[in-house]
């Protein structure tokens, strides 16, 4: 039987409405913020603020709070200000030089860094009419990406397979006379490239923007809603976005700062062509880095503390890239670690425990490269001073919606736990202002997002692998195919590495792919669809594919399935 009971609501004794003119709000967020905090104030009923109209109606218990405590606590939310009571004009007018002086450092939005996280939040944030700061201190505006990163390396990697295709033939008819190398005038134009893009990428998009300021200078939090710029100006907003990146994690190695080393950010900027390098480190990184300088004439050792390079993979698709490493000359030292480095004369002596348990002293007499993996840029904020919530490598811990445990601060980009591509933090930083200030949540789904490793073969993915399925207990199977078996590769006399497909054996819906293949990054997109939209195996085994196309070896990985591609005629399904 049902309980009947009403439950006896205690209606106040008092119940008074105000309505106040308040300065300061440009967006809806503003509006919410306002109703938010002064639905938690002690006495407060109900709040409706409008940020179109700038005014909010307030209404109260009179027996718990005063009109004048209402219009102190509307005052202390964030840096909004009461300039009118419009019911009966009790409040006087604030100082216009006050206003101004408070205004001047006031927005809806502050970004803190200049990458692209930063930049598409700032896009973002002017096509909704958003008062936005950004500050950025350590590298320039840009960012990663296009400063030190993405651009600059695929430029070196590209001018690289130049090199390597001049003095490589797959074909027995074709002899190859070599090629000069003006490793100068390569850098030089890298550096040409890296400024125009940094200009036209992003300063010049933002060039006209009314609403966002920039500055270069280094933020620290005061409170939540407050940072203070190199320790002198403070500035306020309603919401705040971290988009800080990441640095090159330098490990903690006895003489390693006292022999000097270089990174990414420092290595591509080298004029002179390096004798030789010792890159520390075996990560996407570190890979890309060794291939490039290799083929541009450069003598390269990696050194790894694991078991083999790019250990996130499979060891069937790093079998296929060290082997290529190996053929052109790049000394590989897997379960190697270094303990130590020192100078004498010219060379570095670098102390490392070997797989045996013995020590070796390895001589380079060019650079060090420190490759060894990120670490997020979060240890200069003070964020200490507001709580924010970090993992234990320091990364801000969002969710799906780019939220932090503290409601108006948002995070985007390396700096948060998220994949750190310079694609995924564009999206970031967007979803963070879209989540910031309006009421219609969008939450990011990274299960199908696509990678490449611009090694050479590219290693590409999408979804998961063979093991993260086990892992999950889904049920699966995989197929593997050879690059042997594809008649693209057969005629262009390249068949180092191969497709793997992994299906869902339940639904048949693709779940994952890797790619190991010449170009095999220009085929990781298809699949990332396919399994962003469900799409089986059987309808990618029985879609139309163009004849001598790499894309077709997508089409024989499906059938592999469930038929033997080496007893089947070309273009056969």
């Amino acid at each position: 039987m049902k309980n009947t009971a009403k439950m006896k609501i205690k209606m106040p004794q008092n119940r008074e409405t105000i309505t106040l003119e308040i300065e300061g709000m440009t967006c809806e967020g503003c509006a919410t913020h306002i109703e938010k905090d002064m639905n938690a104030t002690e006495g407060v009923l109900s709040s409706k603020v409008n940020h179109e109209t700038g005014k909010g109606e307030f209404t109260f218990d009179a027996d718990k709070i005063s009109k004048a405590n209402v219009i102190n606590a509307v005052n202390n939310v964030g840096d909004y200000s009461v300039v009118n009571n419009v019911d009966d004009e009790e409040v006087p007018a604030v100082n216009s030089d006050t206003a101004d002086s408070k205004n001047k450092n006031q927005f809806d939005l502050i970004i803190i860094g200049g990458g692209s996280a930063a930049f598409s939040a700032a896009i973002k944030a002017e096509g909704l009419g958003l008062t936005t700061l950004m500050v950025n201190d350590g590298l320039d505006f840009g960012g990663t990406c296009v400063n030190v990163g993405c651009v600059p390396s695929k430029n070196l990697i590209r001018a690289a397979e130049t090199v390597y295709h001049a003095t490589h033939s797959n074909f027995k008819g074709i002899k190859l006379k070599g090629v000069d190398i003006d490793f100068a005038q390569i850098i030089k134009d890298k550096k040409v490239l890296v400024a125009s893009l940094q200009q036209q990428k992003y300063l010049d998009v933002v060039s006209d923007f009314e609403n966002l300021t920039m500055l270069k200078g280094w933020a620290e939090f005061v409170d939540t809603n407050s940072i203070i710029v190199d320790g002198k100006d403070t500035y306020t907003a309603a919401n705040m976005i971290i988009a800080t990146g990441a640095t090159t994690n330098i490990p903690n190695i006895e003489g390693l700062n006292e022999v000097g080393y270089l990174t990414n950010v420092t290595l591509f900027d080298l004029e002179e062509k390096p004798e030789s390098l010792t890159i520390m480190g075996a990560g996407y990184i570190g890979l890309e880095i060794a291939m490039a300088y290799n083929r541009l004439g450069v003598k390269v050792r990696i050194i790894e503390f694991t078991d083999r390079p790019l250990r996130s993979q499979t060891k069937d698709i790093t079998d296929v890239l060290v082997e290529q490493m190996k053929s052109e000359g790049i000394e590989i030292l897997p379960n190697f670690r270094a303990f130590k480095f020192e100078k004498k004369g010219n060379d570095t002596i670098i102390h490392c425990n070997c797989p045996d348990g013995s020590t070796t002293q390895i001589v380079e007499k060019g650079h060090i490269v420190v490759a060894t993996g990120t670490k997020p840029n979060t240890s200069k904020l003070g964020l200490e001073n507001i709580g924010l919530k970090l993992t234990v490598s320091g990364h801000i811990i969002v969710n799906e919606k780019m939220e932090t445990n503290i409601s108006n601060i948002y995070a985007a980009g390396d700096v948060t736990i998220t994949p750190a591509f310079v694609y995924t933090a564009a999206t970031e930083g967007s979803t963070a202002v879209n989540n910031a200030f309006s009421s219609t949540k969008t939450s990011i789904d990274y299960s199908s997002l696509p990678w490449v490793v611009f090694t050479d073969p590219q290693i590409a993915g999408a979804g998961i692998d063979e093991i993260e399925a086990e892992k999950k207990g889904i049920p699966f199977e995989v197929s593997k195919l050879d690059l042997i078996h594809v008649p693209r590769a057969l005629a262009a006399q390249d068949t180092r590495g191969f497709i793997k497909l992994i299906r869902n054996t339940e639904t048949d819906k693709l779940i994952g792919a890797r790619v190991v293949a010449q170009e095999g990054g220009e085929l990781i997109q298809q699949l990332s669809m396919a399994i962003k939209f469900g799409i089986t195996v059987k309808d990618l085994a029985e879609s139309f594919y163009p004849y001598l196309t790499l894309g077709e070896a997508v089409k024989l990985a499906a059938i592999t399935f469930g038929k033997d591609v080496s007893k089947l005629s070309c273009c056969a399904s």
